[in-house]
């Protein structure tokens, strides 16, 4: 493997930075539904410059662009923490031209391309989260349509998206692995119910929640819209799942943080009684893991854009970058609090709060990291038995 960039793509990675610094506005917007608003309005920018869906095949829409191309336009996306196309773009997209037919690569990928659509994801249910094969929305056939029942949880921005792809159990007499459909359905369809969930960050306002729990009661879609073969849902869920996992946004997320901890570690005080926090030892030693991490973090990354380039499907090694990304974020936020001392733990609502209370939010909103898109738990037995051939205990 060979991570030196080329000329070109060093300019193309100058041109991505020149392109987000002009478009997308960093920290202008405190309230979430402003913040989804002025995303919105930076994707369809996006489209308007073929950055939104750039790697697809031009046939649906795309720019034909390198494995590396895309990737150094999400890590530089990642570390301006500007919005990069979201779930159509970077996992409804290309499942459907993995798996979809022609009349619905026809139907959804155009819009998706044009910024028109943003979607979420049903996958986790209250009692099927790291089982997510244990499933138990259930899709009843009925004529040309199918009947949906049941609740699914953390549906990560279900009160903004227009599409949910989500999946459901067609057969309940199947192996739990199989008996599983795989469907795209309207989020305005009658019978659905969204309800926010609050979350520890929420400064009171009711406007910090992205979770939600989705409800379905009777809910009909039309059996046009499956994706892949009824009851083989599962196996297209997977190929959803390594593009979730495989992004370099996680190690990017670090970053940011790590820098101005950095910053605040050389400023007179910082760490009390007349001294800097650079002068500790302890928190010297944090910066520096911290910072090999974050090369660590990287490389992962790096390595599963190499397999992709190289016409190889990286699954156990989208695995590791995805474990290893999410929980480096957990460590760097557990380190900037011990740092910081006990004003490290305040919100930013409260004036005597380091770095504006960012710590305090970074530390809430990582605990969730290692369970969303797979806990660390599932991403080890999968390292396990299919990268190193371990026996399931």
């Amino acid at each position: 493997m060979d991570f030196n960039f080329t000329t070109e793509q060093t300019e193309f990675r100058s041109t991505v930075h020149d392109f987000i610094e002009n478009n997308w506005v960093k920290g202008a917007w405190a309230a979430r539904s402003e913040r989804w608003k002025a995303a919105r309005a930076y994707e369809s920018s996006l489209a308007d410059g073929g950055w939104l869906t750039m790697s697809w095949p031009e046939d649906y829409g795309g720019g034909g662009a390198t494995y590396w191309e895309q990737m150094i336009f999400n890590e530089e996306s990642a570390l301006a923490n500007a919005p990069s196309g979201g779930q159509g773009a970077d996992r409804v997209g290309p499942v459907l031209i993995i798996h979809g037919t022609d009349a619905q690569k026809q139907e959804h990928l155009p819009p998706i391309a044009q910024g028109e659509v943003m979607w979420c994801q049903g996958y986790s249910e209250p009692g099927s989260g790291s089982d997510l094969a244990s499933l138990q929305t259930r899709a009843t056939r009925d004529g040309d349509d199918f009947v949906i029942n049941g609740q699914k949880i953390w549906t990560s921005g279900a009160m903004e998206a227009d599409w949910v792809h989500i999946l459901t159990r067609t057969d309940a007499e199947a192996p739990k692995h199989r008996g599983i459909s795989y469907f795209m359905l309207k989020l305005d369809t009658p019978g659905i119910t969204i309800r926010p969930i609050s979350q520890l960050h929420d400064e009171g306002d009711g406007d910090g929640h992205g979770f939600n729990e989705t409800f379905f009661e009777d809910v009909r879609v039309p059996s046009k819209n499956m994706i892949g073969e009824e009851n083989r849902g599962w196996y297209v869920a997977a190929t959803a799942l390594d593009f979730e996992r495989s992004g370099i946004h996680r190690m990017a997320g670090a970053i940011s943080p790590y820098y101005r901890l950095l910053e605040r570690a050389k400023q007179a005080n910082s760490g009390g009684s007349g001294r800097k926090i650079s002068d500790h030892n302890s928190s010297r030693q944090a910066l520096a893991e911290t910072r090999v991490e974050i090369e660590v973090a990287r490389y992962l990354g790096y390595r599963v854009t190499w397999m992709q380039a190289s016409n190889l499907v990286p699954n156990q090694e989208s695995s590791m970058s995805k474990m290893f990304g999410s929980e480096l974020q957990q460590r760097t936020a557990r380190r900037g609090i011990s740092m910081l001392g006990l004003y490290g733990g305040l919100r930013p609502t409260d004036s005597r709060a380091p770095l504006n209370g960012e710590f305090c939010q970074y530390y809430m909103t990582t605990v969730a990291l290692t369970i969303a898109a797979g806990t660390s738990e599932i991403q080890r037995n999968i390292i396990a038995t299919r990268g190193l051939g371990l026996p399931r205990g």
